[in-house]
């Protein structure tokens, strides 16, 4: 994910899954959950700041539930040194454009930052969001404060 427009996409969409030929993905939130029925995952995050230095967060506790739960998901078990910015969205539903489950009141975040993600709150974490827009395609926590992105990548790992 480079910043682009390309994750501002609807339910449906994140549901299946996407792809395009320069290497922008989603796997699908339904396989996600699938998957996670099956097996336990890690998942990592490696994040190119603007001034193209790298952080990476692992989480060894990643769980994404069905859609009759919005697509639910837990997270535990935090290394690396991009601070444990990702673990606020813990047991949050996912939301699109077109399908509103974040726990802001005044606004859809999907729509803010423009790309569909697990949000608590809209600034967190906008790993797939348009860069300029909302809170800018970055990563924030409290140890590390807010790291403005040039790209980030989400790996599932086999435990």
């Amino acid at each position: 994910m480079d910043g682009s427009d390309f994750f501002n996409r609807s339910w449906e969409e994140f549901k299946v899954g996407f792809n395009d030929s320069n290497g922008n993905y989603w796997l699908g939130n339904e396989l996600l959950s699938q998957l996670n029925s099956i097996h336990r995952y890690k998942l990592r995050f490696d994040l190119q700041l603007r001034n193209f230095s790298w952080y990476w967060a692992e989480y060894s506790l990643f769980v994404v539930s069905n859609e009759a739960t919005n697509y639910t998901m837990t997270v535990g078990g935090y290394s690396g040194n991009a601070g444990d910015g990702f673990r606020v969205h813990d047991g949050v539903m996912f939301t699109t454009y077109d399908r509103d489950n974040d726990r802001t009141t005044d606004r859809n975040c999907a729509v803010y930052n423009g790309g569909g993600f697990w949000y608590r709150y809209c600034g967190y974490i906008s790993v797939n969001t348009v860069r300029g827009r909302g809170n800018n395609f970055r990563w924030y926590s409290f140890q590390t404060g807010p790291l403005l992105l040039l790209s980030s990548r989400m790996w599932l790992m086999c435990k």
